[in-house]
């Protein structure tokens, strides 16, 4: 692969900026080590883009989705999520945040087995305080969205891989967050049913929907609209699509 040396800055449009990093380190200690798994990040998204993060395992990827999805905080920098600081956030604080805007996609779904689907895309809505007869209309709506709401009552055992991902979607739709952020979310699948996943993302964003996600596969990247590629804990690359596929 041809590493590039210039960052892109991407043509924002105007838009407003969602996610914005600051000079972002994250640093483990490994006995006498420190290991900079993120080593000077700063990086703008702004609302309405589909962005990929890639990098391959051990790049720094997995630690900069942590910080952008509110489970950790940085070591140093600054994090503004939709205009708010959360770099250093006490661990209810972050909590909140994740419930209130970031909807999650994950690789394995992590559904609950011994719940129906309806009561599955519910949860976020629960944890969020929403009157019940509110929570089920939401969450029917999201499953409409995704196709399945004929099968509310069903358990997640009884669906295929990508209708178990697709409630993960409707699930993170429910809330109506102000970030989709989707952690390998085609790694389970084969490859009809990982395109039939990438087109749902993708339309959901032309509805408006910002979506980060996060792959080490650069042809899974390719159906982004910009990528962001971190090596060695650093952005090596950002901009659009076309001029990431050009590099490859």
């Amino acid at each position: 692969m041809a590493e590039s040396n210039s960052i892109t800055a991407p043509n924002t449009d105007g838009r407003e900026p969602l996610i914005e990093l600051r000079d972002i380190y994250k640093i483990y200690q490994m006995g006498d080590e420190a290991v900079h798994a993120n080593d000077g990040v700063s990086l703008t998204i702004y609302r309405g883009e589909f962005v990929a993060i890639v990098g391959k395992s051990g790049s720094g990827k997995s630690t900069l989705m942590n910080i952008i999805g509110a489970l950790d905080v940085p070591t140093s920098g600054e994090y503004y999520l939709g205009g708010e600081d959360v770099s250093d956030m006490a661990d209810d604080e972050l909590a909140e945040i994740r419930n209130k805007m970031i909807g999650f996609i994950f690789q394995q779904y992590n559904l609950l087995p011994k719940l129906n689907l309806l009561e599955n895309v519910e949860l976020p809505l629960l944890y969020a305080g929403v009157p019940a007869a509110e929570r089920k209309e939401r969450a029917l709506a999201s499953l409409e969205r995704v196709g399945l709401k004929e099968k509310w009552k069903n358990m997640p055992s009884q669906l295929s891989g990508g209708q178990q991902q697709r409630v993960s979607i409707a699930r993170a739709l429910a809330g109506s967050p102000s970030l989709i952020l989707a952690d390998e979310p085609t790694g389970a699948l084969d490859s009809k049913t990982s395109r039939e996943v990438l087109n749902f993302l993708k339309q959901l964003n032309e509805e408006g929907n910002t979506i980060v996600m996060i792959t080490h596969d650069s042809s899974i990247a390719l159906e982004a609209k910009r990528v962001v590629r971190v090596h060695d804990g650093k952005i090596n690359f950002d901009g659009d699509v076309n001029d990431y596929a050009a590099i490859l």
